[in-house]
């Protein structure tokens, strides 16, 4: 590979990495956002509407402790997104969810599965934030549905939304009151 390509390559992998970075520190510990839960935990089951743009209900309350299993049903045309973190989480993962669409990992309507399938290496260095994989959040593509299974702790601060490029902008987020 000439100067040139690497150097091209370098300055397109820095923001991603950025991103990876700052999600890292902001992202969900134990101690903020709570943790995934199991099956066997569960407690209660909330049923998320989404649609283009809106989560119905726009607001959850739970108990610090509490495991949460949320049936995600997506009513819309367009991909959308159930993530659990805190406004700076939300920042840093938008700038991650808009790479993976700019590389075709991901469309307006959903995941490009033979992107995913592809190994993320370039030069020996694995692509950081091309794969949607972590525990507190899920993506629901039109006319599907999933599940996330959560035990909260107590925090403030706390959203739920879809980071899909524009969707939180638009208000596609909510509360989550930790009692």
């Amino acid at each position: 590979m000439n100067n040139t390509k690497l150097a091209s390559s370098l300055i397109a992998i820095v923001p991603l990495l950025t991103g990876a970075i700052a999600q890292a520190d902001d992202g969900p510990t134990k101690d903020d956002v709570g943790r995934p839960g199991t099956l066997a935990e569960v407690e209660r089951t909330i049923e998320v509407k989404m649609g283009d743009v809106y989560f119905a209900p726009e607001s959850i309350d739970v108990k610090d402790g509490e495991t949460i299993r949320f049936v995600l049903k997506n009513d819309g045309a367009m991909l959308h997104e159930f993530n659990l973190g805190k406004a700076a989480a939300h920042a840093a993962h938008q700038k991650e969810m808009a790479a993976m669409f700019r590389n075709g990992t991901l469309s307006p309507t959903g995941r490009n599965h033979d992107m995913q399938a592809m190994d993320h290496t370039m030069g020996g260095m694995k692509m950081v934030g091309m794969e949607h994989n972590a525990p507190n959040s899920t993506l629901v593509e039109p006319g599907t549905t999933q599940e996330l299974i959560w035990t909260f702790s107590k925090t403030t601060g706390l959203q739920f939304a879809c980071n899909v490029p524009g969707h939180y902008q638009l208000g596609m987020v909510g509360l989550v009151n930790v009692k």
